[in-house]
Protein backbone atom coordinates (compact mmCIF):
# COMPACT_ATOMS: atom_id res chain seq x y z
CA UNK A 1 0.00 0.00 0.00
CA UNK A 2 1.39 3.42 -0.96
CA UNK A 3 2.01 6.00 1.75
CA UNK A 4 0.13 9.29 1.19
CA UNK A 5 2.54 12.01 0.08
CA UNK A 6 1.70 14.26 3.03
CA UNK A 7 2.49 11.49 5.52
CA UNK A 8 5.76 10.66 3.76
CA UNK A 9 6.74 14.33 3.67
CA UNK A 10 6.04 14.68 7.38
CA UNK A 11 8.18 11.64 8.18
CA UNK A 12 11.04 12.81 5.97
CA UNK A 13 11.08 16.25 7.57
CA UNK A 14 11.49 14.63 10.99
CA UNK A 15 14.72 12.95 9.91
CA UNK A 16 18.04 14.36 11.07
CA UNK A 17 19.65 16.74 8.56
CA UNK A 18 22.34 14.27 7.51
CA UNK A 19 19.72 11.62 6.72
CA UNK A 20 17.60 14.10 4.74
CA UNK A 21 20.66 15.08 2.71
CA UNK A 22 21.46 11.43 1.97
CA UNK A 23 17.85 10.75 1.02
CA UNK A 24 17.73 13.82 -1.22
CA UNK A 25 20.93 12.73 -2.98
CA UNK A 26 19.41 9.31 -3.65
CA UNK A 27 16.12 10.76 -4.93
CA UNK A 28 17.89 13.20 -7.24
CA UNK A 29 20.18 10.44 -8.51
CA UNK A 30 17.13 8.31 -9.29
CA UNK A 31 15.75 11.12 -11.46
CA UNK A 32 19.02 11.63 -13.29
CA UNK A 33 20.00 8.10 -14.21
CA UNK A 34 21.34 8.66 -17.72
CA UNK A 35 24.89 7.33 -17.34
CA UNK A 36 25.80 7.84 -21.01
CA UNK A 37 24.85 11.51 -20.86
CA UNK A 38 26.68 11.98 -17.56
CA UNK A 39 29.79 10.35 -18.99
CA UNK A 40 29.66 12.60 -22.04
CA UNK A 41 29.29 15.74 -19.89
CA UNK A 42 32.17 14.61 -17.65
CA UNK A 43 34.38 14.20 -20.74
CA UNK A 44 33.47 17.68 -22.00
CA UNK A 45 34.13 19.22 -18.58
CA UNK A 46 37.51 17.47 -18.33
CA UNK A 47 38.48 18.63 -21.80
CA UNK A 48 37.52 22.23 -21.05
CA UNK A 49 39.36 22.14 -17.75
CA UNK A 50 42.51 20.90 -19.49
CA UNK A 51 42.21 23.69 -22.08
CA UNK A 52 41.87 26.37 -19.39
CA UNK A 53 44.77 24.98 -17.41
CA UNK A 54 46.87 25.15 -20.55
CA UNK A 55 45.65 28.65 -21.49
CA UNK A 56 44.05 30.64 -18.63
CA UNK A 57 43.18 33.46 -21.05
CA UNK A 58 40.26 31.27 -22.19
CA UNK A 59 38.45 32.01 -18.92
CA UNK A 60 35.51 34.40 -19.20
CA UNK A 61 34.37 36.54 -16.25
CA UNK A 62 31.05 35.37 -14.79
CA UNK A 63 29.14 38.53 -15.69
CA UNK A 64 30.27 38.27 -19.30
CA UNK A 65 29.42 34.56 -19.49
CA UNK A 66 25.96 35.28 -18.08
CA UNK A 67 25.43 38.11 -20.56
CA UNK A 68 26.45 35.83 -23.46
CA UNK A 69 24.11 33.08 -22.30
CA UNK A 70 21.20 35.48 -21.99
CA UNK A 71 21.89 36.89 -25.44
CA UNK A 72 21.84 33.41 -26.97
CA UNK A 73 18.54 32.61 -25.29
CA UNK A 74 16.82 35.75 -26.53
Amino acid sequence: MAIPLEALESEVLRLPTADRIRLLDRVVASLDADADRDTAWDAIASEREAQVLQDPSLLVPFDEALQRARAELM
